[in-house]
């Protein structure tokens, strides 16, 4: 369909709240990169069970650099969780067994790196994101370490 001179044309940002790219709310083209920044809040929500639209992200604070301010401590807050989930039910025991089982600081590293994945993924500079080749080769480097 074309624009005609005395016709509008209304053209809306795409994408999910808190997942679309920040260039796209000031006009710019859909690229790659918007693609690699949504993929990296999608891993830091995936990994830490919060959404980039939580109340708690204002005033500057965001998914993105409440990730990187909360490392490493983060890390061990889900691995700990992650601990739980398989059985233990006092979190000192969990904290105990994390520290000291190797399952789980493969995990801990695992999710270090993702989450490092995740961060330089959502930067907020286009051309400063992960490329997506990289990307992917980093992940499965990651599930190789944590099966082998």
């Amino acid at each position: 369909m074309s624009v005609s001179g005395n016709q509008s044309s209304s053209i809306g940002l795409r994408g999910s709240i808190g997942h679309a790219a920040p260039e796209y709310g000031m006009g710019s083209e859909v690229s790659t990169h918007g693609d690699v920044y949504s993929f990296g809040i999608l891993l830091l929500e995936m990994f830490t069970g919060k959404r980039p639209t939580d109340h708690m992200f204002n005033d500057g604070l965001n998914l993105h650099n409440y990730v990187k301010t909360a490392l490493p401590e983060l890390v061990s807050e889900i691995s700990i969780s992650l601990v739980l989930q398989e059985g233990t039910t006092n979190v000192a025991e969990a904290h105990r067994h994390s520290r000291l089982s190797v399952r789980a600081q493969k995990i801990e590293e695992c999710l270090t790196l993702i989450l490092g994945i995740g961060i330089a993924c959502s930067v907020e500079s286009p051309t400063n994101r992960k490329d997506i080749n990289d990307v992917a080769s980093e992940l499965q480097s990651i599930k190789r370490n944590l099966l082998g």
